[in-house]
C-alpha cells in the first residue's frame, strides 16, 4: 500500500471492543508514524519500497518525519542545506514540517540559500559578502526585510529584486540524440525520452516522480553495461538508441 492508502485503512479499520483494547497502542503509533510520512509529502510512496531505492529528497523527508514522531523537546537541530533535492512544491511542506519541531519547543538553525526558506525565518544571519578571503563577516542580522535593507547584502539584492539571474536568449541545439523507449523501473510508467547529446540538460520534476531513476538507475546503468561494466543490470526499458554516440561515462553524485 502506498502511505496514504495505509493512513486511510488504519483510520477506517473496524474492530471489536476487546481487540480494540488489544491493538490500541499499536494502531495509534502506526497512525502517528504514517501521519508524519504523508505531512512531510510522502503519501504516495509505498511501504514496500527499499530505502535505497528512494530520492534523496525522499529519504531527507523520512529522516525529518522521524524526528517529529520522536516528538522531543529543548533540541538544536542543524540542518544543512535541507532543501536539496526537493522539488519548489514540496518546499512549503518542509518549511511546515520544520516550523512544527520550533513549535514543539527546539531550535533549528537552517542553512539555505532557497528564498522561501529565507523567508521563512525568525531569524536571518547573511554572511559574506563573497566566498574564500573576500568573505567570513557578519553583513546583516534581523528580519527579511533588514537583510532586503542592508546595502552590502547580496542575498537581500536578490530579495529585494535589486539583482536577478536572467534566462538565455540562446539555446543549443543538437542532431545527436540518445533515445529512451519504455523506461519502467521504480515511479517510472514506461516513459519515452530523448535527450540531446552535445549539450547541458536539466532533468526537472517533483520529488519522487523519477528523475533520479531515469538518470542513475536506467540511463547510466544501460551506457555503463553498453561500455562492457560487468555486473551492472540497468533499470527496467524496453530499447535504448544513440549508445554509438558515447564511449565514456562520468557518474558524479551527491556523496
Amino acid at each position: 500500500m502506498a502511505v496514504c492508502d495505509a493512513l486511510d485503512y488504519v483510520n477506517n479499520l473496524k474492530l471489536d471492543k476487546s481487540r480494540e483494547n488489544i491493538a490500541r497502542l499499536l494502531l495509534n503509533e502506526m497512525r502517528n508514524r504514517l501521519g508524519f510520512l504523508s505531512d512531510v509529502g510522502l503519501d504516495y510512496v509505498t511501504l514496500n519500497r527499499y530505502a535505497g531505492s528512494l530520492s534523496g529528497g525522499e529519504a531527507q523527508r523520512i529522516r525529518l518525519a522521524t524526528q517529529i514522531g520522536s516528538a522531543l523537546t529543548g533540541v538544536l537541530y542543524v540542518l544543512d542545506e535541507p532543501s536539496i533535492g526537493l522539488h519548489q512544491r514540496d518546499n512549503r511542506r518542509l518549511i511546515d514540517t520544520l516550523k512544527k519541531m520550533r513549535d514543539l519547543g527546539n531550535t533549528l538553525i537552517v542553512v539555505e540559500h532557497d528564498e522561501e526558506t529565507i523567508e521563512s525565518a525568525d531569524y536571518i544571519v547573511d554572511v559574506g559578502p563573497y566566498a574564500g578571503k573576500l568573505g567570513g563577516e557578519i553583513v546583516a542580522c534581523g528580519s527579511v526585510e533588514d537583510i532586503k535593507a542592508a546595502p552590502a547584502s547580496i542575498t537581500g539584492d536578490y530579495l529585494a529584486g535589486r539583482r536577478k539571474i536572467d534566462y538565455p536568449e540562446k539555446r543549443k541545439k543538437s542532431k545527436r540524440f540518445l533515445k529512451v523507449k519504455g523506461a519502467a523501473e521504480n515511479n517510472l510508467k514506461n516513459i519515452d525520452v530523448e535527450l540531446p547529446l552535445g549539450t547541458f540538460i536539466a532533468v526537472s520534476g517533483v520529488s519522487g516522480s523519477g528523475k533520479s531513476t531515469l538518470v542513475n538507475e536506467v540511463i547510466a546503468k544501460a551506457i555503463k553495461a553498453n561500455l562492457g561494466y560487468v555486473r551492472i543490470k540497468p533499470g527496467k526499458y524496453s530499447k535504448i538508441s544513440g549508445l554509438n554516440y558515447l564511449d565514456k561515462i562520468v557518474q558524479i553524485t551527491q556523496d
